[in-house]
C-alpha cells in the first residue's frame, strides 16, 4: 500500500468531512459527541472511506 503524504491525508479528510457537513449519511457508528472531522478520520482509520488519491 502506498503511503500517503501529510497533505493527501488532510485533503481526505477535509473533503469527507464536507460531504458529511452536506449530509451524506456516515459510513460508521457514529455519537451525538462526533463532529464531522472526528467521523472523516475514523472512517479513514478503518479504511472505508470511498475517496481515492490518484498521482500523475
Amino acid at each position: 500500500m502506498v503511503q500517503l503524504t501529510k497533505y493527501e491525508y488532510a485533503r481526505i479528510i477535509s473533503a469527507r468531512a464536507l460531504q458529511l457537513e452536506m449530509g451524506a449519511p456516515p459510513l460508521i457508528h457514529v455519537t451525538v459527541d462526533d463532529d464531522v472531522i472526528k467521523i472523516a478520520m475514523k472512517e479513514f482509520d478503518k479504511g472505508i472511506i470511498p475517496l481515492a488519491v490518484v498521482r500523475q
